[in-house]
């Protein structure tokens, strides 16, 4: 290449940044005017109410879509009182077209195969967007598994399948 492709080249390659600079603070804006998706989604992650996922506004509400694609922002465990009982939960936070908080107890099938899979994952995987997909157990009705997506890449990861795995939060 002589030095005139050379400059042109690195004048498109700038003018290609600038472009994603852009593109990267327009996705990063909320949205203007009249919409229904102010604020988080709270998606709770069993088979209690028939479907795989629901979200709660006063009734159960089934989340017809099967999978959920979006940027892992965090993954934390937090003690909370369900039926007049302390349990534990993972909170899973997902950032995609608004902020999505997946919430399941802490040793289900569901949250051992996304710790076990998220585990695995390279610094770079972390930084693309993963799917998941919760996917209902073929024996028993109850029990919902996950599968954890990079880009068309399954994530198999085995947490050892009938040994109980104990986590612990130190708040």
């Amino acid at each position: 290449m002589n030095p005139q492709e050379n400059s042109e080249l690195l004048a498109a390659l700038m003018r290609q940044e600038e472009l994603l600079k852009q593109l990267v603070a327009a996705i990063n804006k909320p949205k203007l005017g009249l919409h229904s998706e102010a604020g988080n989604c709270k998606i709770y992650c069993n088979r209690q109410h028939g479907g795989l996922w629901y979200t709660l506004n006063g009734e159960p509400n089934d989340v017809p879509q099967t999978a959920l694609t979006g940027y892992l922002k965090e993954l934390r465990f937090e003690n909370t009182e369900r039926r007049k009982k302390e349990t534990c939960k993972l909170l899973i936070t997902m950032q995609a077209d608004r902020t999505y908080i997946l919430e399941s107890g802490y040793d289900t099938h569901f949250s051992k195969c996304i710790l076990a899979a998220i585990a695995t994952l390279t610094p770079q995987q972390l930084y693309s967007p993963i799917t998941l997909q919760p996917t209902p157990g073929t024996t028993d009705e109850n029990v919902l598994f996950c599968r954890v997506w990079v880009e068309s890449e399954l994530i198999k990861a085995s947490y050892g399948q009938g040994k109980r795995i104990l986590f612990t939060n130190k708040n």
